[in-house]
């Protein structure tokens, strides 16, 4: 009888032991480390001899010819103890240095870098600097299908410095914020902007929708709307689509302090992913971009572009080999060291992009 005491005595420290124990490791700080190196070749078919033309590439990250280009190695500190948590991405080279482009110049960049707390389970507060929310493309390599980004991208936000907070609502989720204008890290006396985005997944999570907004004034006397949406749908494994559509409006004071009408750009754009196997796959993407009031630093044009892409994955390694057709209803392509000469275009690049 004495040793059966004993022994259960005995089990029982040694399950509270394992429970402490576990107790102990999920009370844990949890710290995870990732990154990728990117690195591309292109060459523009018109052969511009002129960089005053972005070597007829208009978008970003690829304003190169018939040059080896390393374009960004990045890493991303993510920490966490329960409630709480910081956020670190730091990006070094060309294609950081583009993505701040509002910071002072520089090859040394932070993409990232906020703090967050979840005071319930599905509300989240964050307060720093994030990627945006508005589009579909994203500005590491490793989250986007095509090399060379799209017009879209290029001339809305990349990234919003402010407080937001996320709310999960089952299948839906909505996300407020206040910042500082698009872009910009530090923004003294500056008047802020409202964001905000409004989220559904359906059928079993096989289609999602995004609506996006950003607003203010970037400038005295000056009022900005952009309106987004996003939409995603796995056909079946093997084939998805993506759609992204944007409008952006600039309005300024006139004579009688009222906002005038403005001038706007707009864009739309389909993406068809096809996988015949995990190591492979195909993306088109057809977009077409309307600048014609020049209200962005983009060409003052209407423009058609079409950009085919494809994925060769060994291990951690992905290779890009990248197709991309331009045509403009006006010659803004430059055609050996003649600006302007002619409406299309047509382009070639190989990127490597290794994960970790």
């Amino acid at each position: 009888m004495l040793r059966k005491i004993i022994f259960s005595a005995v089990a029982a420290a040694a399950t509270c032991t394992q429970v402490n124990a576990q107790d102990s490791t999920e009370a844990q700080p949890k710290l995870a480390i990732s990154g990728y190196v990117d690195v591309y070749y292109r060459f523009n078919l018109s052969n511009p001899k002129k960089a005053t033309d972005q070597f007829n590439n208009f978008t970003s990250f690829t304003n190169s010819q018939n040059s080896f280009e390393l374009n960004m190695a990045s890493v991303k500190l993510e920490h966490s103890f329960g409630k709480v948590g910081v956020v670190a991405d730091l990006g070094f080279g060309k294609r950081a240095e583009e993505f701040s482009y509002a910071d002072d110049k520089t090859r040394l960049a932070i993409k990232q870098a906020y703090v967050s707390y979840s005071p319930l389970a599905n509300v989240k507060l964050s307060a720093g600097s994030w990627a945006t929310h508005v589009g579909y493309e994203l500005v590491d390599p490793t989250l986007n299908r095509n090399y060379s980004m799209s017009y879209m991208f290029s001339y809305g936000p990349f990234a919003h410095t402010g407080i937001k907070a996320d709310v999960a609502l089952g299948k839906s989720g909505f996300m407020i914020g206040v910042t500082n204008p698009t872009d910009l890290k530090s923004a003294n006396f500056a008047r802020k902007f409202l964001i905000a985005q409004y989220s559904l997944s359906m059928i079993d999570d096989k289609l999602k929708a995004y609506v996006n907004y950003q607003g203010g004034k970037p400038g005295d006397g000056q009022r900005m709307n952009q309106f987004d949406i996003t939409v995603t749908g796995a056909i079946s494994n093997k084939f998805s689509m993506g759609y992204n559509g944007t409008v952006q409006s600039l309005q300024a004071k006139e004579n009688g302090g009222k906002f005038g009408d403005g001038s706007k750009w707009w864009g739309s754009a389909l993406y068809f992913n096809l996988d015949p196997t995990e190591n492979f796959g195909l993306t088109w993407r057809t977009e077409y971009f309307s600048n014609e009031k020049a209200v962005v630093a983009a060409p003052e044009a209407n423009i058609f572009s079409n950009t085919l892409s494809a994925n060769f994955k060994v291990g951690p390694l992905t290779i890009i080999p990248e197709i991309r057709l331009e045509n403009a209803n006006t010659a803004i392509y430059t055609k050996g060291d003649k600006i302007g000469a002619e409406k299309s275009t047509a382009s070639a690049l190989v990127a490597a992009v290794y994960a970790f």
